[in-house]
């Protein structure tokens, strides 16, 4: 009896042995091998071999993402094979982006090849959006934008620009800046041809019309729908102001001419009144010399005492009539009394 109790607990402690072991082989087989992605994938009606997994395990990609996204393309129908996602993703592309993108391409009819929809993605594009402003035009409004008419007033203008996404241009194709930036330029030359800003404020369906026939969406990768100007504000009157400023400049220039024309006068003074005190110390010189030539002339006897003695009654009578001219009063000293 004994024995028998001995041999049934050891085949006890065998099978729990024995299921031990196998639970933890089911773990190990679990942690390295992809088992819930293949067994997902087989109940999703895609067949996906187990080497398959583990070699993509291998090689470092995530195999639940590839695996996700295989199975939306061939519910899809989408022709996109498991060997193309796995690239994509070596080549540090978003597989569920682009498969989403191709899915909603199919359900809008719009024709996006599988290639195509990878190399808008690993361009740097988010190829799902392109594919949503595609479908449903996505709106975009410019800043406000200075523009001056003809007759000098400052407009600022702002306009909404319908875009819808290019698919086919979306790789190479200039993004949104260089759209409102090419906005920006038709405004301003559409509103600088205009004779009066008045003309602008009655009619600005011009500016709409005029910018959209240039062709602004040439190498983009949008294509404008419609153009509507959302404001129209009346800014400075630039003209005045250029006026304004060119009169100030013509006033300072006329400033320094005029300062440059009284530095020449007083110049010309300076200089005159240098010559003037020349003149007098020549004249002072000159009358120095009157005495001693007088006393040659006596010497030499070219003259005689009563010629000088008459010259010096002349000088003094001279003297006398100069100083009774400056005592008399003047006429209007005789009014007044």
């Amino acid at each position: 009896m004994l024995t028998l109790l001995a041999m049934s607990a050891g085949g006890l402690t065998a099978i729990i042995i024995v299921c031990v072991v196998v639970l933890i082989l089911i773990a190990v087989l679990f942690g390295v091998l992809p088992v819930r992605i293949w067994f997902r994938a087989l109940v999703s009606g895609v067949r996906v071999p187990m080497a398959r997994l583990i070699g993509m395990k291998w090689r470092g990609v995530k195999v639940a993402t590839i695996v996700d996204a295989y199975i939306s393309a061939a519910k899809a129908g989408l022709n996109i094979t498991i060997d193309e996602l796995e690239t994509h993703v070596l080549a540090k592309g978003d597989a569920i982006k682009v498969v989403n993108a191709l899915i909603s391409a199919h359900s809008a009819n719009i024709k996006l090849e599988p290639e195509t929809a990878r190399a808008i993605d690993l361009a740097g594009r988010d190829v799902l959006n392109a594919v949503k402003v595609s479908v449903n035009p996505k709106v975009i409004e410019t800043p406000p934008i200075s523009a001056i008419a003809k007759d000098g007033i400052e407009l600022r203008v702002k306009a909404r620009v319908t875009v819808r996404a290019n698919i086919t241009r979306l790789i190479g194709g200039a993004g949104e800046d260089t759209i409102i930036a090419r906005i920006g330029e038709g405004i301003v030359t559409t509103v600088g041809s205009a004779e009066s800003h008045k003309d602008v404020l009655e009619n600005p369906d011009q500016i709409s019309k005029t910018v959209l026939n240039k062709g602004l969406d040439n190498g983009t990768a949008f294509e404008i729908l419609s153009i509507d100007i959302a404001d129209i504000d009346v800014g400075r009157n630039i003209g005045a102001q250029l006026q304004m400023d060119q009169a100030e400049a013509d006033k300072r220039i006329a400033e320094a001419k005029a300062e440059e024309r009284r530095a020449m006068a007083v110049a010309l003074e300076q200089e005159m009144k240098a010559k003037s005190q020349e003149m007098r110390a020549l004249v002072i010189e000159a009358e120095a010399e009157v005495p001693k030539a007088m006393a040659k002339a006596l010497r030499d006897g070219n003259i005689g005492a009563m010629d000088y003695y008459n010259m010096q009654n002349v000088q003094a009578d001279t003297a006398m009539r100069n100083s009774l001219t400056a005592n008399e009063p003047s006429n209007d000293d005789k009014k007044k009394r």
